[in-house]
């Protein structure tokens, strides 16, 4: 029987696991299901178990890079012998050493893209260096595959032009998002006024733009509004430098992580979404707060517009700018939308898929 293998061994939690998710439920769900074997090569099955798949847990690649590229290269080819593969997908980033009759694989880290300054070293040099090691890991093996996948046309064009790939050869795959009831939308009335940015801790997230926004509101005396950020200082260096520098700026809360339930609340709560980031494979948080319906000021960069198509009312500002945020959140705090506008949705060349089951067809086609 013809076999799918799905490798996924580094994918454990967030948007990336989700994506994992995803792709076994239309796998599980579907007739493909009775048509090919579906094997999942995973770090820990208990959170993702559908019927209809196997699965092979291989919880040490996360524990250690050097097993990770053991198995990347090494150990899968094994497990590739071992079975009629018809497929191999793998879903982080790597194309693995197989034996396969197509070859995909899902590329969501946009780090090699990143124009990483000195000081990030000093503040995350974990993610530099994870940052190097991508760019060149994606280079090994990647011309061996039918498909690359990605989830903006941007990324297309920028893993094609890095890596001189045939653009035909790389699927725009947009995450579906499933819309929310109507009723889920009532904004909860509170005040003062509340700018909302959830991010982890990350330097190409940008909280300094916001932070300095701020200041520059205080220095005008304004006071009835709030900033609510999602870190709180102790989650790595980065993230401890923003809080020193900024601790003492008014009107800026720093929570912590939150999770979905307290996300969901808070979207009701706030008037405008944040969203600064320099570098986005997606920025979920704009798709997911663009069904609320409210106005959002987000990064005058290509991720954010394709994300952002179907808003309502939108502003985009310079990442590098404070002052034109600042700006920008001043005209919302008066309820002054002359900047705003819906953001038109554009046609995507193919090949692109709206579905995982349509992306699935396509790679077996």
């Amino acid at each position: 029987m013809n076999t799918i293998i799905i490798s996924a061994v580094n994918l454990t939690e967030g948007g990336t696991l989700s994506i994992l998710k995803s792709f076994l439920q239309a796998l599980s769900m579907s007739e493909l299901s009775n048509i090919y074997r579906v094997i999942a090569l995973v770090n820990n099955k208990d959170k993702i178990l559908y019927p209809n798949i196997e699965y092979i847990e291989l919880p040490k690649a996360k524990k250690r890079w050097l097993y990770r590229i053991y198995y990347e290269y090494f150990y899968f080819k094994k497990i590739s012998n071992q079975f009629d593969v018809y497929l191999w997908l793998s879903l982080h980033d790597m194309s693995p050493n197989v034996k396969a009759r197509r070859r995909a694989v899902y590329m969501h880290n946009p780090s090699p893209f990143f124009r990483w300054k000195v000081k990030d070293v000093f503040l995350s040099k974990k993610y530099v260096f994870f940052a190097m090691f991508y760019k060149w890991a994606y280079r090994i093996n990647i011309h061996q595959n039918d498909y690359l996948i990605v989830q903006q046309d941007w990324l297309r064009k920028a893993f094609g032009e890095m890596f001189k790939v045939d653009q035909k050869k790389i699927i725009v795959a947009r995450p579906y998002h499933e819309e929310i009831d109507s009723k889920e939308r009532n904004s909860v009335s509170t005040l003062p006024f509340t700018f909302f940015f959830p991010a982890l801790a990350r330097p190409f997230k940008n909280f300094e733009v916001i932070c300095e926004a701020v200041i520059i509101l205080n220095k005008l005396n304004i006071k009835n509004f709030r900033v609510v950020l999602t870190i709180d200082g102790t989650e790595n260096s980065y993230s401890n430098h923003i809080l020193e520098k900024y601790k003492s700026v008014l009107n800026i809360e720093f929570v912590g992580l939150l999770r979905m339930e307290q996300m969901h609340d808070m979207y009701l709560k706030t008037d405008v979404l944040l969203f600064p980031s320099k570098l986005e494979t997606w920025g979920l948080p704009i798709s997911e707060f663009k069904e609320y319906r409210k106005p959002m000021i987000i990064a005058d960069l290509e991720y954010a517009h394709e994300t952002s198509e179907g808003s309502l009312c939108t502003a985009f500002f310079d990442v590098n700018s404070p002052q034109m945020l600042a700006e920008l959140m001043i005209d919302a705090i008066n309820d002054n939308y002359i900047k705003f506008s819906t953001v038109p949705y554009k046609k995507v060349a193919s090949p692109y898929v709206v579905s995982y089951y349509d992306l699935m067809l396509l790679l077996l086609k």
